[in-house]
């Protein structure tokens, strides 16, 4: 079967270390079975995204040498496909509104998942069709979990489950302003796509049982995870867009498109030491059981 792979960066800011590092190992995996490499501009928050950031996304991935094949319409184009994969759960009664204010859901007795993050209560899951007329504010739209495990092998991590019920609760589909959720987006896109490997972040682990459900829901095949580890700084934090001296305007000042991706191999594990090499040599010899999948620690790249 003929692999796809994807690059979905969001454009809200200039690609750091960490976004380059999932990047690369997206592109390897794909180019090393001789499979096919989609980029896709996940673009969902009109806050947040702006188009001149892909652009220069896009550049920066050109410099590396990090190629596609083909490009997916930027999801803030792709909300009637949202629409279709919406009515279809709407259909099966797996949808309803949901009124809840911020200070509701964050309410110091909502339930939270064993790793801290805050449940949904269900507050607006039974509610009568009077009472939802009774409502006044525009309503977000969640979507009912059953109290289910989903489990699956994930291509770096090994396995993984997840009760739905307890794990991450009704989750939203749909904002109150109309944006569609990540979850729904990511999902159908992906699908259309044909993509059958995701590449990303392990930091993007815990929404992946509900990707997977989701997938269920709606018929579409279930694509290989393979969730790689975070780079992080030495106190512990998650090297983000706000650290200007890791972004790619700052690094390229400093390295060649070859340093920068040698770091990057030596620092995961595929070479034994940082040398200066090309995405197509690396590719070569590229494997997952190379690659570490513990956080790793860039001090002063």
């Amino acid at each position: 079967m003929q692999q796809i792979g994807r690059f979905a960066p969001s454009p809200s800011g200039r690609m750091h270390l960490g976004n380059v590092f999932s990047a690369m190992l997206a592109w390897l995996s794909i180019r090393s079975c001789g499979g096919t490499l989609v980029l896709r501009i996940e673009d969902l928050d009109p806050d947040r995204c702006r188009p001149a950031y892909a652009d220069t996304l896009k550049r920066d991935l050109e410099w590396l040498g990090l190629t596609w094949d083909t490009e997916q319409a930027p999801q803030s184009r792709r909300s009637e496909a949202y629409r279709e994969m919406f009515s279809r759960l709407e259909e099966r009664g797996l949808i309803y509104p949901c009124y809840c204010s911020r200070t509701e859901l964050h309410a110091a007795s909502a339930p939270h998942a064993s790793d801290g993050t805050v449940l949904y209560a269900g507050t607006c899951r039974n509610l009568t069709p009077e009472e939802r007329a009774a409502r006044t504010k525009a309503p977000c739209w969640r979507v009912r979990v059953p109290d289910e495990d989903v489990s699956f092998t994930d291509g770096v991590q090994g396995e993984y489950t997840q009760n739905l019920a307890h794990g991450c609760g009704d989750f939203i589909l749909r904002r109150a302003d109309g944006v569609y959720a990540y979850q729904l987006a990511v999902v159908t896109d992906d699908a259309e796509a044909g993509v059958t490997q995701v590449v990303r972040g392990s930091d993007l682990l815990s929404s992946t049982p509900r990707q997977i459900w989701l997938q269920r829901q709606l018929g579409f095949p279930e694509p290989d995870y393979y969730h790689v580890p975070l780079l992080i700084a030495p106190d512990g934090r998650r090297l983000s867009k706000r650290e200007r001296d890791l972004d790619m305007g700052a690094l390229r000042e400093r390295y060649t498109p070859e340093a920068l991706l040698g770091l990057l191999a030596h620092a995961c594990g595929l070479l034994s030491h940082s040398e200066a090499v090309r995405a197509d040599e690396l590719a070569k010899e590229f494997s997952w059981r190379m690659v570490r999948k513990e956080n790793i620690v860039i001090a002063n790249p």
